[in-house]
Formats: structure tokens, C-alpha cells, sequence
């Protein structure tokens, strides 16, 4: 038997298997008797039992009681990805959309992280060469010189004869 019980202090829900004498809450890590938790629910399968929870967490979002979505926890038994964006005050729907609207090999990096990409890619980059290879990922060339003078500062790149290469 499992059982879909809440935290009487951050109001988190999480399954339970059978009637354990404690239980912790994954969220505020509160140790709770198991007899003095609500239960909302129950079921025979754990399957059953995280679909209960995620139609709870569900509801709580249509009601606008907003849930910040650090604090839901993803990694409860089986937690669908609908239910945590719900939970997390998201369209499943629109999320999907936004996702199939980025084009193939279309990730989303940082602007550093374009910098350290084209550093890697770059046979013997020079700081014109690290700017176009930016610019065509759409980061500005103003970004890239305070980047690299940072990435000089800290270590991590150095120059020599105008060419960088990561350290």
C-alpha cells in the first residue's frame, strides 16, 4: 500500500510505501511520525500513488496557489513532466511549443560558454576570430573581450602573438 501524505511545515507531498513509524520530508528534510501526517491519498502501486500526487500538485497550481519550482521535487516516484511544470505554474502545452520551436542544433549555452566553445573549436583563435565565431551564435563582441581579459585574469586562457589557447 502507498500513501500520498503532506508536510505540515512546507506543505510538500511525497509518497510513502506501507505504514513506517517516521517518515522524512524530502523537501524540508522534517522527520514526521507517520500517524500524524495527512494522507491524500492511496493506492495499491507506487505508479498509482505518484499519479494521485502529481493530480494534487496539479490542483494546487489551477487553484493559483503558486509553488516556486525549486521547491518542487522532480525526483519523487514518478512525477510526470506535466505535472511538474503544472506544479511549477507552466503550460505543459507551451512548453513543448517554445522547445519545438528552436531549431536543430540549437542549444542553449551561455555566453561564456560560447566563448570556451569557440576557444576549443578554433584552430589558433585569434580575438577577431573569437568574435565572429561569437557573433554568429549571437553573442556581442564587447562580451567576448571582457570574457577573454576575465579568462586571462583567472588562468584559464592565455595569449600569445594575439593567438588564445585555454590552459
Amino acid at each position: 500500500m502507498y500513501a500520498v501524505v503532506g508536510c505540515s511545515n512546507c506543505r510538500a507531498l511525497w509518497v510513502v510505501e506501507d505504514r513506517p513509524e517516521t517518515t522524512q520530508c524530502p523537501r524540508c528534510r522534517t522527520r514526521h511520525r507517520f500517524e500524524r501526517l495527512k494522507v491524500f491519498a492511496e493506492a495499491e502501486a507506487a505508479d498509482a500513488a505518484a499519479r494521485a500526487r502529481g493530480e494534487l500538485l496539479a490542483e494546487r497550481a489551477e487553484a493559483g496557489e503558486f509553488v516556486e519550482p525549486a521547491a518542487v521535487d522532480a525526483d519523487a516516484v514518478g512525477m510526470t513532466e506535466e505535472a511538474f511544470l503544472a506544479a511549477s505554474g507552466l503550460d505543459a502545452e507551451e512548453v513543448t511549443a517554445a522547445g519545438d520551436r528552436r531549431g536543430p542544433g540549437e542549444g542553449s549555452r551561455s555566453r561564456r560558454q560560447v566563448v570556451l566553445d569557440a576557444l576549443a573549436d578554433l584552430e589558433a583563435p585569434t580575438g577577431d576570430d573569437l568574435r565572429a565565431y561569437a557573433a554568429e551564435h549571437g553573442v556581442e563582441a564587447e562580451y567576448v573581450d571582457r570574457a577573454l581579459a576575465k579568462l586571462e585574469r583567472s588562468g584559464e586562457v592565455t595569449r600569445a602573438d594575439g593567438v588564445y589557447r585555454r590552459l
